[in-house]
């Protein structure tokens, strides 16, 4: 007979009076040391499930079971206390206070009434080399790495006890290199008698680290397919009802005038480091230039610095024939960006999503006479939105913060796509999303292909930049490898490229 260490029965989750339902009547069961995965669309109720079993919320109805026994998880410290830990894909890290810090909050020991920060050092490194996690305790979060605040992120549940660890998005934010350090952990902590969970889009990856993998659909869990009987298509039609294409027929657009020009452009950082270096090429009407390379090599900067948040220190900006080189953004308008970090640069979490579809243009598209704004008209295009981009809870009215990650994702980028632009600058368009959800994203963004747009799309998906792209140029170390046709394009090409080497 199975052992579970975990039973969810008939899980019933609403909200708003029962309006929204988001778990309906879901079951789950966990194997004591597998790896379970857990998939879905956007606002599937995949982390809504989540948050039931860590205690931030409470099931409307249904019962859970630990190790054979009914329990009750009223928040997040008794499932602490049960051995349940869970990491966010956002973490929930000070960024001022130092790794052993973080890592004692809510159990720091005492020396008599005093802290005694030398035994928490002593066990944080203990915990550290147990996990083969590696790393320091007095080093200062801000100074660390996502991939290395992901690992205090683990810690930090380890610490606590936690047997049955649950993870959220885990390689959403992180490396191909940072991944593959995630996957290796994630066998050590198995090999250490615990049991994971997680939530991903990455099917690839579902495929390569779990044992069972557990669908979700609107709120219902659909089936649990062992992996070594599993493949990406079953997968992704079990998830969406439908078959998915993973690749997208692109159309045959007539390249037009040139649309934006970048001329030996040179960045530096805050720190006066060089983060792009003298890097020049030309985006036409009709193209998508893809833009590989590494995290870190320079793509961020250069894509801060043509939408305005950067200045560069010399070379220039071409965009439709104007010289735009350190303007301010209200000069940029035929400009739609979609940020790689949605929190940081393109949405407000406070504000709602109709809110939120208005940024930036309340005081142009959305501005009535004496700078009243047209709430009427946001709240009509919001609605519309929703619709056309298959945003879900269909409420323009409902928080940002409280859509899922991937729902987050398309309000963005109905917002950039919908509004009056001429080059379209697309980063990390698709992360966090689900398979669905990327099909419909990349067949928006072939529609402003077909309606003569520059595109600029940068992504650490090496498959979504070799499926769009007319011409992909190679950043690394802040400098241009190249710029490579797509039809001369080979994997193999662009990681020398990546690498810094060069194609023979």
């Amino acid at each position: 007979m199975d052992q579970y260490i975990l039973e969810m029965e008939n899980i019933r989750k609403t909200f708003a009076n029962g309006k929204i339902i988001a778990n309906d009547s879901i079951n789950l069961k966990i194997k004591k040391g597998e790896k379970h995965a857990i998939v879905g669309e956007n606002g599937a109720g995949k982390s809504t499930l989540m948050k039931i079993l860590n205690g931030l919320y409470q099931p409307t109805s249904g019962k859970i079971f630990l190790n054979g026994k009914e329990i009750v998880i009223e928040n997040p410290n008794i499932a602490s206390k049960l051995g349940i830990g869970m990491v966010y894909q956002h973490f929930m890290l000070v960024p001022t206070l130092t790794v052993a810090e973080n890592m004692i909050l809510g159990v720091e020991p005492k020396k008599g009434i005093f802290l005694d920060l030398e035994k928490a050092k002593e066990e944080v490194r203990k915990v550290s080399e147990k996990y083969g996690l590696k790393v320091e305790p007095d080093t200062y979060i801000k100074d660390l790495s996502v991939g290395m605040q992901q690992r205090i992120e683990i810690l930090k549940i380890l610490f606590k006890g936690a047997n049955l660890l649950v993870f959220d998005e885990p390689t959403a934010v992180l490396t191909p290199q940072e991944t593959k350090e995630l996957y290796k952990i994630i066998e050590n902590l198995i090999e250490e008698g615990k049991t994971v969970i997680f939530i991903s889009h990455k099917l690839d990856e579902v495929l390569e680290i779990s044992d069972n993998i557990t669908v979700i659909r609107r709120g219902k869990n659909i089936t649990t397919l062992k992996t070594a009987e599993a493949t990406k298509e079953k997968i992704a039609t079990a998830m969406v009802g439908r078959a998915v294409l993973f690749t997208t027929e692109k159309p045959i657009v007539k390249k037009g005038k040139n649309v934006v020009s970048i001329k030996n452009l040179k960045v530096k950082d805050n720190l006066g480091v060089i983060k792009v270096d003298d890097v020049s090429f030309d985006i036409f009407e009709g193209e998508i230039l893809g833009v590989a390379g590494v995290e870190g090599s320079g793509q961020l900067e250069l894509m801060e610095t043509i939408v305005g948040l950067m200045k560069s220190e010399s070379g220039k900006i071409i965009l439709c024939d104007k010289n735009i080189t350190n303007t301010p953004m209200a000069e940029r308008k035929l400009i739609s960006h979609i940020p790689e970090d949605r929190h940081k640069r393109a949405g407000i979490s406070e504000f709602d999503m109709s809110q939120n579809i208005a940024l930036g243009q309340h005081d142009t598209l959305y501005a009535l006479y004496r700078k009243l704004i047209n709430f009427k008209r946001i709240l009509k295009d919001s609605s519309e939105y929703i619709n056309k981009y298959d945003i879900r809870p269909s409420n323009p009215e409902l928080g940002f913060g409280k859509f899922s990650g991937g729902n987050q994702q398309k309000i963005i980028v109905a917002r950039e796509l919908e509004k009056e632009n001429k080059f379209i600058i697309a980063a990390q368009v698709t992360r966090g999303v689900d398979v669905g959800a990327i099909e419909f994203i990349h067949k928006m963004i072939l529609e402003e292909k077909k309606k003569n747009k520059a595109i600029l799309l940068v992504s650490s998906e090496l498959s979504e930049i070799l499926n769009l792209s007319d011409r992909i140029a190679v950043m690394c170390a802040g400098k241009l490898m190249g710029i490579i046709d797509i039809k001369d394009a080979t994997e193999e090409k662009i990681g020398i490229l990546m690498a810094g080497g060069i194609n023979e």
